[in-house]
């Protein structure tokens, strides 16, 4: 082809019954070079694994928060997390630990921790890893206030 299309005014375009798409080059749109960007060089970085790495990198509102309670971690679930992020750390943590809890407040937040843990479950098959979920209720004290939420304990299967 070879044509570009970066001077094209769609003003000059006139359209009849005898106008083929896409229209010849004309000596006035024709190049003696090609137009071309080159890519920038990307730089490569070693991925750092260590427990300290993980400190360094910003939270976003959708990421689960893993808190330790208890010697273990519980991933907090809001309705504005998103599932397939929830269900890689729960798949991680399955990995690592072998159990994961995860914690919901309202409906819309159960609502993505379930959808989460059965995404989860998809990302472990290939390993051999089969999940069960166990629901509870629990209380909780958020800015000194009782509230109600939901605790997804997930383990391994057999």
């Amino acid at each position: 082809m070879g044509r570009t299309y970066d001077e094209l005014e769609l003003s000059a375009i006139k359209i009849t019954s005898d106008v083929r798409y896409p229209p010849e080059p004309d000596v006035a749109t024709q190049r003696d070079y090609p137009v071309v960007q080159e890519a920038s060089v990307m730089e490569v970085y070693e991925l750092d694994r260590s427990p300290t790495s993980v400190a360094a990198l910003p939270v976003r509102d959708s990421d689960p928060v893993l808190t330790p309670e208890d010697g273990e971690e519980v991933l907090k679930v809001s309705a504005h997390s998103r599932p397939s992020a929830v269900a890689g750390a729960i798949a991680g943590v399955i990995r690592h630990h072998g159990r994961a809890e995860v914690q919901a407040i309202g409906a819309g937040a159960t609502n993505q921790a379930i959808k989460a843990v059965a995404i989860a479950r998809d990302y472990l098959a290939p390993n051999g890893i089969d999940i069960v979920c166990v629901p509870a209720f629990i209380d909780v004290t958020i800015a000194n206030e009782e509230r109600t939420a939901i605790r997804l304990v997930i383990e391994s299967r057999g």
